[in-house]
């Protein structure tokens, strides 16, 4: 084009215009085929093919209904479409979308402001923006590093980073590092060295496992990935007071818990501590892709300096202005009274449901086991019903819905769930 005028003169019936109209006759078997020859198999088979979402509800191409109980993996905290979110990301991108990392915009000031506040952050502390929540822990893998260095910038004696067995901190090189399971691990490695895996809520073995080589801990308040299981009471304090004693940062990982997920905007707040730095992501964008690193107090904000790290999207314009819209809707219409309500009718009716040995988590952070290995199957059987839920193990249940799930939405999954238990025991 040789000016902006002749944009004008585009034809407007663009590829994506005509993939939107040929959703109402293409069925989902025939976009699987599309897809399988399309997309990497590193998903394997995708379940459904959506093409629409409103509130707690999505619908496939072949027109069936699902109540969401998964909610993209605990991301799309006001539920799909949310009318005040698509506003403001709408508003956002035909005012200014993008102006990389040599400039800033009122949105990621007033962002980064309104998270500080939220967090109850001391004087000195700061925020990095991500995309994801892997790359947040990559900022923090590397915030670690630093605190490894010596006064020249080389490295020093502290080169060991503690993390916890059943740990699940992303896909990259070092949130990889980080995760604990091996069959995501071993294709990869040799990963970022230096990363010991302790016992997952041993006490004893945390403060064993501290000492002035060690950088940082990085801990998940509650592990989703491996079944929702919460840290036992006082591990944070412990891992503050060991962290604090030789040192080291204490790093949490609230990008699945924060931002409401448990009912409060973190998980850790009533913890009584003051952490180093936190991870957020997944629900902060209530489903437009962002990721954020908190760091707490002047000395850890300090850590990393100019050029040290940077990202090309991280913070940009719409983004920002999807998490503001996140974050004021939240509290405009008490989305938290909700989570807390729902979440407790939810864990109490799973309790009674025969078949359910244990229900764990908090708000609308939720797994339960069975008493057989058919978790996959009621996957299978809840999709066939009309439910989205998650299976992380071959025995465990997990449920990340919407923040905005109502209890008579809840209560519709508490009424199939001894079907679906049965359907899927038949199965084996």
């Amino acid at each position: 084009m040789s000016n902006v005028e002749d944009l004008d003169k585009l034809d407007h019936r663009s590829p994506v215009v005509e993939l939107v109209e040929t959703k109402a006759h293409t069925s989902g078997a025939e976009w699987l085929t599309r897809y399988s020859t399309s997309l990497m198999g590193v998903f394997g088979t995708p379940q459904r093919v959506l093409v629409r979402g409103a509130g707690c509800l999505v619908w496939d191409a072949d027109g069936k209904e699902y109540l969401d109980l998964l909610g993209g993996i605990a991301v799309n905290a006001l539920g799909h479409a949310h009318p005040f979110v698509t506003s403001v990301i709408s508003s956002q991108l035909a005012t200014l979308g993008h102006v990389s990392n040599f400039f800033t915009s009122p949105t990621q000031i007033a962002l980064a402001e309104k998270l500080l506040a939220l967090t109850h952050a001391p004087a000195g502390s700061k925020v990095f923006f991500t995309n994801s929540g892997t790359e947040a822990n990559e900022a923090a893998f590397k915030l670690a590093r630093r605190n490894g260095a010596s006064p020249d910038g080389t490295s020093g004696k502290r080169t060991k980073i503690i993390a916890l067995e059943g740990a699940f901190h992303g896909r990259t090189m070092g949130a990889l590092a980080l995760t604990a399971k091996e069959a995501y691990r071993v294709p990869f490695e040799p990963l970022p060295g230096g990363v010991v895996h302790i016992p997952f809520g041993d006490v004893a073995a945390l403060e064993a496992a501290i000492d002035e080589t060690v950088a940082a801990v990085f801990l998940e308040p509650i592990q989703g990935e491996a079944g929702v299981r919460p840290l036992p009471p006082g591990y944070l304090k412990a891992a503050r007071e060991a962290t604090t004693k030789a040192g080291a940062l204490l790093i949490l990982d609230e990008v699945q818990t924060g931002i409401g997920r448990t009912g409060k905007w973190l998980a850790t707040e009533d913890a009584g501590i003051v952490p180093d730095a936190i991870t957020l992501a997944k629900g902060l964008g209530g489903g437009f892709p962002i990721g954020a690193l908190l760091t707490f107090g002047e000395r850890t904000s300090s850590l990393l300096s100019a050029g040290q790290h940077g990202t090309t999207f991280g913070g940009n314009p719409v983004a920002t202005a999807a998490a503001l819209a996140t974050l004021h809707a939240i509290e405009s219409q008490r989305v938290l009274e909700n989570v807390a309500l729902v979440g407790d009718y939810l864990r109490t009716g799973l309790a009674a449901v025969g078949g359910v040995t244990e229900v764990r988590g908090e708000g609308l952070l939720i797994g339960f086991d069975l008493d057989a290995d058919v978790a996959p199957a009621v996957v299978t059987a809840g999709l066939d019903a009309g439910f989205i839920v998650n299976s992380p193990g071959p025995h465990t249940i997990r449920l990340a819905p919407p923040l905005i799930l109502t209890k008579d939405q809840a209560g519709t999954f508490l009424a199939a769930l001894p079907a679906l238990l049965q359907t899927a025991k038949d199965a084996q």
